[in-house]
C-alpha cells in the first residue's frame, strides 16, 4: 500500500507538457522528451531521444513550487 502524498506534490500532465517545452527550448533539443515515471507521481524521467538522462522532481515546500532536474553522468561517459 502507498503511503499518501502530500496535497499538491503529484506532477500533471499538463505541468509534464510545460516542462518538456522548457527543457526543448532552453537546450534547444526537440529531441528532449519528458514522461510519466510508472510508480511515481511526485517527479518524471527526461530522455533525449531513448536515451534516459534523468530525472525531474517536482518540489512544492513553503507553497513555492519548483523544479528539480537530477542528471548522473558516468565516467565512461566522459571518455
Amino acid at each position: 500500500m502507498r503511503s499518501p502524498q502530500p496535497k499538491g506534490s503529484v506532477l500533471e500532465q499538463r505541468e509534464i507538457a510545460k516542462l518538456e517545452a522548457y527543457l526543448q527550448k532552453t537546450f534547444r533539443s526537440p529531441s528532449i522528451r519528458v514522461k510519466p515515471r510508472p510508480k511515481k507521481d511526485d517527479s518524471a524521467e527526461v530522455y533525449v531521444g531513448d536515451e534516459f538522462i534523468g530525472i525531474l522532481f517536482r518540489d512544492d515546500e513553503d507553497d513555492e513550487l519548483s523544479y528539480q532536474f537530477q542528471m548522473a553522468i558516468l565516467e565512461y561517459d566522459l571518455a
